[in-house]
């Protein structure tokens, strides 16, 4: 199923409020509640094996889905994901985050909360990528080592922001979430 996160264009102001300087969150307690209502008239959804993925701001929601909510999400990929928005675009992050950077900013960040990482966790980033700092995975990268967690990386050399569409890499997802989602 495709599920969009809250805040998304297009719906009322209440749904994009949701995460306004509260990125970490993205819907999860909705979704996570949808999903379960879905379950209940479609008795072949296994709900214990649950996993994700998403690219850019998807991808940081991908990874903040393992680390907050992993006693429902079991496995995630993260493709180009913005792990912590103090070093991305400022556009953007001043959008859903505010001006000036305050502490919502590291509360919503991914890195600091890596120590909570609690699923199967596959950080996916291109090294050319110009949408979103690289440099935003590899410290996600580095604190989940710091903090002893186990996790997958694929770094693309010469990769752009859109290493969701390369087949290797679409091929690995595939791997990744039978591995880990099969197991469960």
């Amino acid at each position: 199923m495709c599920l969009d996160g809250m805040g998304t264009n297009w719906r009322s102001k209440a749904f994009h409020d949701v995460c306004y300087k509260n990125l970490k969150d993205a819907g999860f307690p909705d979704r996570i509640s949808w999903i379960h209502a879905a379950a209940e008239t479609r008795p072949w959804m296994d709900l214990s094996r649950v996993g994700c993925y998403g690219s850019s701001a998807g991808g940081q929601n991908a990874a903040a889905a393992v680390i907050h909510h992993s006693n429902f999400y079991k496995a995630a990929i993260a493709l180009a994901g913005c792990h912590d928005n103090r070093i991305d675009k400022l556009w953007w992050n001043e959008l859903w985050m505010g001006f000036p950077v305050d502490s919502s900013y590291q509360d919503s960040s991914n890195i600091t909360h890596a120590h909570k990482l609690g699923g199967a966790l596959m950080l996916v980033v291109g090294e050319m990528d110009i949408d979103v700092e690289p440099t935003s995975t590899l410290r996600l990268a580095q604190a989940l080592i710091d903090a002893g967690k186990d996790f997958d990386l694929i770094f693309i050399p010469g990769g752009s922001h859109q290493v969701i569409e390369l087949p290797f890499v679409i091929q690995k997802q595939d791997c990744f979430f039978k591995k880990h989602l099969q197991d469960c």
